[in-house]
């Protein structure tokens, strides 16, 4: 009897809760004030700046976007702990023992198997043929059959080959995690950067100034 792939349960659950966590970054940010439009601009320079920033790593100049990657991908988690984010290393080093777990599982059952097989094989191009509870190999005792062991070579391969890619994919969310929170750490949103409207004075043919609504928009 085979154990059935748990492995789409935990990879929704991952990356569910890591895409939760991406929004709550995006929206945990500063939010600013200015009593003028010099005030806005000089904060919207300084944030631009801030964007641009570089550091240094292994002596190259990188952003902090790409440091943040970089780490990542050289070990998991480092690059949430360069983004000060140490809440969210339990999800990446769940995540990554998870799918872990599920691949050294399907690898160690499918090498049994493969074995099992071979030493049937063996036995019988051997003129001493053997049955399966002869076997090595708890799991493969229990099979009735070659056939079944042959069926159980399959299932615990493509359960393996699956683990691999989902592998693949958590370890590449959590450095796209890194990436986009590296992005959004210096980035501010300031209730003054969308829209704001100011009574105005406008110039007229008569001898009074019509009043009038200036609305201004504010782009970074």
């Amino acid at each position: 009897m085979h154990l059935k792939a748990k492995s789409p349960v935990l990879l929704v659950w991952l990356v569910t809760f890591m895409l939760i966590l991406n929004s709550l970054t995006a929206h945990a940010q500063t939010v600013t004030a200015g009593p003028d439009s010099a005030r806005v601009a000089t904060k919207t320079a300084a944030v631009n700046d801030s964007l641009r920033r570089t550091e240094k790593l292994l002596g190259w100049r990188v952003t902090r976007p790409q440091k943040a990657a970089l780490l990542a991908l050289v070990l998991p988690g480092s690059g949430q702990i360069y983004n000060h984010q140490y809440w969210k290393l339990p999800l990446v080093y769940g995540g990554l023992g998870g799918v872990g777990y599920g691949l050294f599982f399907y690898q160690s059952r499918y090498k049994e198997y493969v074995k099992g097989k071979n030493d049937f094989v063996d036995a019988q191009n051997a003129g001493s043929p053997i049955t399966v509870d002869q076997l090595s190999g708890s799991e493969v005792k229990k099979e009735r059959s070659i056939a079944n062991v042959q069926r159980g070579i399959i299932f615990y391969r493509r359960n393996r080959d699956t683990f691999i890619a989902y592998t693949a994919l958590v370890y590449g969310v959590t450095i796209l995690d890194a990436l986009v929170a590296a992005h959004l750490r210096d980035f501010d949103i300031s209730e003054d950067l969308s829209m704001r409207m100011d009574p105005v004075l406008l110039p007229s043919s008569l001898r009074q100034p019509a009043t009038g609504l200036a609305v201004t928009f504010t782009l970074k």
